[in-house]
């Protein structure tokens, strides 16, 4: 079998025309179509009417991160725009919410637009907030290897950051939307399960789900819970090395409380809502397994290639023996949520540890969320994404779902135990 490191991204590659890309959101968001994929064969359903074709003793997961306004457009002196794209806090990052809390001044990762004509000089722009006029600062610190460290004061200095992103920024619609974000856009890109502010994307999944839809659930006694995954810009970015050896995965900060990993624990049959509750999920799983063969009182992270070591594969947990593992070792240190940062690579030739299914998107080509879909299903990802194609399916952020079922031979033996 091919090793993981040895796949060539040109392999994961479909034609996607323009007018194939939803650039606007359905008035009504559950009923988007709904491709079904289970035992190799393929189906088509209206989203809502996704309960029907759950288990009934499914857990569904759900990612409750919430968009924030990234994108800053600030103005030099001659004119010259200056578009700064916040990514995540600078530095070590012990909880979002801390971080967004901030008064006064914050150091935070960017993408700049227009780098190059920046010349070092302090960046003004005026915003109103209740009422006051507030002056925020920005100046480039430094330049790091794929991004920049920007500092952000502001005066008066009593709002927290979040605030400040609320009036100075703009809603970060995905680059393959050709358009601005308007005020539609505020509630269309957020789920009904958005809570904690950290992601520069939403997840998307999340987005076909109504209360209907979740009664629907509830009536068939589906249990649902939440997890945290802040997404990141890097969900966005095409793999451009050849292969996932020189691939660089990128890392995002999760955060899961001890009551959500005990149900999860619990389940017979776990869906995951998007491919950031389904990268949280198999985390959860490692970090467990991380735990059980080197117990620690620091938290444990997820690196790219953890989960394809030999030391840590070959011991073959059980998802409960993992995922107890971890529930025991936050016990012991008091622990009532977990947080950490995975860098999870998730390529055909995983076996998945905790999900059974997946809702998800249509995805880019070339792109490591495709990755995890051909991960699930095999080489029929090729035969479901021609059928998307041919019966007028709508991809990307505000495009229509498919729910997956993974396929058994992307499982361990002893999955689900």
């Amino acid at each position: 079998m091919m090793e993981v490191s040895d796949i060539k991204i040109l392999d994961y590659t479909y034609e996607l025309p323009a007018h194939k890309i939803a650039m606007f959101p359905l008035e009504q968001r559950d009923a988007a179509k709904l491709l079904l994929y289970k035992d190799g064969q393929i189906s088509e359903t209206v989203f809502r009417h996704v309960g029907n074709h759950l288990p009934e003793d499914a857990l569904l997961v759900s990612n409750n991160t919430k968009v924030v306004h990234a994108r800053i457009e600030c103005y030099k002196a001659t004119g010259g725009k200056i578009e700064i794209f916040c990514l995540e806090p600078f530095g070590s990052v012990g909880d979002y919410s801390v971080a967004l809390a901030q008064t006064e001044r914050v150091l935070w990762k960017c993408f700049v637009g227009g780098a190059a004509k920046w010349k070092g000089e302090t960046l003004q722009k005026e915003l109103t907030i209740n009422g006051n006029i507030v002056t925020l600062y920005v100046k480039l610190e430094q330049q790091n290897i794929n991004d920049y460290t920007i500092k952000f004061w502001w005066n008066p200095s009593q709002y927290s950051f979040a605030e400040i992103l609320l009036h100075a920024g703009r809603l970060p619609l995905p680059p393959y939307i050709k358009r601005a974000a308007n005020e539609v856009d505020e509630n269309t890109y957020q789920t009904m399960f958005a809570l904690h502010e950290g992601s520069v994307a939403a997840p998307t999944a999340g987005l076909h789900f109504t209360p209907e839809v979740m009664l629907s659930l509830t009536e068939k006694n589906i249990q649902a819970t939440t997890v945290t995954l802040h997404v990141g810009a890097g969900t966005f970015q095409p793999v451009k090395a050849p292969t996932m050896a020189t691939h660089n995965m990128h890392a995002e900060y999760v955060d899961v409380t001890l009551e959500a990993l005990e149900e999860i624990y619990k389940a017979a049959h776990v869906t995951a809502v998007g491919t950031t509750s389904l990268r949280t999920l198999e985390s959860l799983y490692w970090l467990g397994v991380k735990l059980l063969l080197a117990p620690s009182p620091s938290t444990p992270e997820i690196m790219q290639w953890d989960v394809y070591q030999k030391t840590l594969v070959e011991k073959n947990f059980t998802k409960r023996e993992a995922l107890l593992g971890l529930i025991t070792w936050m016990k012991q240190y008091n622990h009532s949520h977990l947080f950490t940062k995975t860098q999870l690579l998730i390529a055909p030739g995983y076996r998945f540890r905790v999900v059974q299914s997946l809702i998800t998107n249509f995805h880019q080509p070339q792109s490591t969320l495709l990755l995890i879909v051909a991960a699930a299903v095999g080489a029929q990802w090729k035969e479901i994404y021609q059928y998307a194609l041919a019966n007028d399916f709508r991809f990307l952020s505000y495009g229509d779902a498919n729910l997956i079922f993974i396929a058994p031979e992307a499982q361990p033996q002893n999955f689900g135990n």
